[in-house]
């Protein structure tokens, strides 16, 4: 995922989790006509209309809604999160794709920082 095409602090992407992905890939594409592009077991890419952030529904216990919002520098990212009040979930990692990191905000809601 290259981030070059969205500014810093812009949306560049969003997870949306829950156990039954069978029936979110169903209601996502039913209600927005967003295409579902199934990658393996539990994930699945999501693309919006032009211009708006892609996605992915990921199989969890749960259900979640993760934005993902594009940092300069997602160490720096990091750092001003934990001092305004949030907690480091995953902390800068490279997966070869791109760089991220996952922080909670002080109510609990998780963000996804994205690299550029």
């Amino acid at each position: 995922m290259s981030d070059s095409h969205h500014p810093a602090g812009g949306l560049a992407h969003f997870d949306i989790a829950g156990p039954d992905v069978d029936r979110l890939h169903g209601f996502y594409r039913s209600v927005f006509a967003w295409e579902i592009d199934v990658k393996g077991p539990g994930y699945a890419l999501v693309r919006t209309p032009e211009g708006t952030p892609d996605g992915a529904i990921v199989e969890a216990d749960e259900g979640s809604l993760t934005v993902g919002v594009v940092v300069d520098d997602v160490a720096a990212a990091v750092a001003a999160a934990e001092a305004g009040g949030g907690a480091v979930v995953m902390p800068p990692t490279d997966n070869g794709w791109v760089v991220k990191a996952q922080v909670d905000d002080p109510a609990g809601n998780r963000v996804t920082l994205i690299q550029r």
